[in-house]
């Protein structure tokens, strides 16, 4: 009966003298027996099903007895509290003068309910858990699918690419080669430890070497061994207080791209000094790693026209590395060729290219000579072909799309000075011979 009770009666039984729990169900049916009526009658009631069994629960001390009286009701609210005050009409248990009192009237169904919304915020805390919201599948099929490409070489972790690839990142664990992977980065390879393998040794010569480590003392181990049994030919440093597996992509894109050559800082005692130095607010970093001399004042800066500014490099020689002062250098060359002419038909420039692949939003690509000439133009998704197939080297590259990785190597290689595009791709290694510039 309690299964399917609405209501619960606990009343609290205390007897002048000792009594059992058969003197207790006795003086409930024999005092309450046509105290309400028939309708209310206590065996009819259970015979009906509507009343359940009468639980007591009942032990003596020192001469007394105390206990519980529980009963079910599968009646109203009014027809149980009938029933409960009448309980409380029993004044003898057995020979022994007892007193009984109601101390509650339980609604299971209540508690049934309370069960029901504890458990039901349960269930929905899990499944809003284990959830994936419809914003989050792309990027978590991305990012699953590039872990998914961790390998093994020569039973380190690394990317896919690090095999054959002519650039690599050599960062500390696991961990690091994988936050790598989710954005992108494939050719970085792990130490495993401040103990250099033979095989990160062998793998750095002939290649272009990139130490992206974290900044503590286990960092400046590796970069040290690095070196002596390896060639390291650029460094990048991590946020102050940061690993690398705990950069966001913006963070890991920028610390790439601001690396600097392992010569200038060879000297360093910590990869934190490394940081201090590129911090200083006398020099810049720029996005193949050359330290570039800033203006030495503001009265020299104000007073005389923008040059371009060259960077010294370990073997003496002078090459320009700052973006934003090259490209100025090419605008100002080409303006120059424009304007030279007096009456005569006025010759396309590099920034009438610009204007007409990038900012007019052309979905093109151009490659432009010295003089500005149109050598040849074509979708911006086919640029690499393009380059690839033109039977004149171009000077430059105009793009409506980002500048990758595979477009700043095909460019080194057919001798390229200058890539103009609207954005910034993924790309980790910069040849210092071509120049980047943004115009999106």
């Amino acid at each position: 009966m309690q299964d399917t009770a609405k209501y619960l009666i606990h009343a609290d039984i205390t007897a002048a003298g000792v009594v059992e729990r058969s003197d207790v169900v006795g003086a409930v049916f024999g005092q309450t027996e046509g105290l309400l009526g028939d309708e209310l009658d206590l065996r009819d009631l259970q015979d009906s099903k509507k009343v359940g069994r009468i639980d007591v629960e009942i032990r003596s001390e020192s001469g007394q007895s105390f206990g519980e009286i529980t009963v079910a009701s599968g009646l109203d609210r009014v027809e149980t509290a009938i029933l409960a005050a009448a309980l409380e009409t029993i004044e003898q248990v057995g020979p022994c003068r007892a007193e009984i009192e109601v101390s509650e009237i339980e609604d299971v169904r209540s508690a049934k309910r309370r069960e029901v919304v504890e458990r039901a915020t349960e269930l929905l805390n899990d499944f809003e858990e284990k959830s994936i919201q419809t914003a989050d599948i792309v990027e978590t099929v991305r990012q699953q699918v590039r872990v998914a490409d961790v390998t093994d070489y020569e039973g380190l972790p690394a990317g896919p690419r690090v095999a054959d690839s002519d650039a690599i990142v050599v960062v500390e664990g696991r961990s690091d080669v994988m936050q790598l992977l989710k954005y992108g980065i494939k050719n970085a390879v792990a130490v495993e430890g401040t103990d250099v393998p033979d095989a990160i040794a062998d793998l750095t010569a002939g290649r272009t070497v990139t130490s992206f480590l974290d900044g503590d003392r286990g960092g400046d181990l590796i970069l040290k061994e690095l070196a002596q049994v390896g060639d390291v030919d650029y460094v990048a440093v991590t946020p102050s207080g940061k690993s690398v597996e705990d950069l966001s992509r913006s963070e890991v894109m920028s610390a790439l791209r601001d690396k600097v050559p392992y010569e200038t800082v060879a000297s360093a005692k910590s990869l934190d000094s490394i940081r201090e130095e590129m911090g200083r607010p006398g020099e810049s970093t720029t996005a193949d790693g050359g330290a570039v001399a800033a203006a030495v004042s503001e009265d020299t800066t104000d007073s005389q026209p923008a040059s371009s500014t060259q960077t010294e490099t370990t073997d003496g020689a002078a090459n320009v590395t700052d973006d934003s002062n090259a490209a100025a250098v090419v605008d100002a060359a080409t303006d120059e060729d424009a304007t030279g002419g007096g009456d005569e038909p006025a010759i396309p420039s590099l920034s009438d290219h610009i204007e007409a692949v990038i900012q007019n939003h052309s979905g093109t690509a151009r490659l432009v000579d010295e003089d500005a000439t149109l050598l040849a133009e074509g979708d911006a998704a086919d640029v690499v072909s393009l380059l690839e197939s033109a039977a004149d080297v171009p000077r430059t590259v105009v793009i409506d799309g980002d500048c990758t990785q595979k477009l700043l190597d095909v460019a080194a290689q057919r001798g390229v000075g200058v890539v103009v595009a609207a954005g910034h791709g993924e790309y980790v290694k910069q040849p210092t011979a071509v120049q980047v510039r943004i115009e999106g």
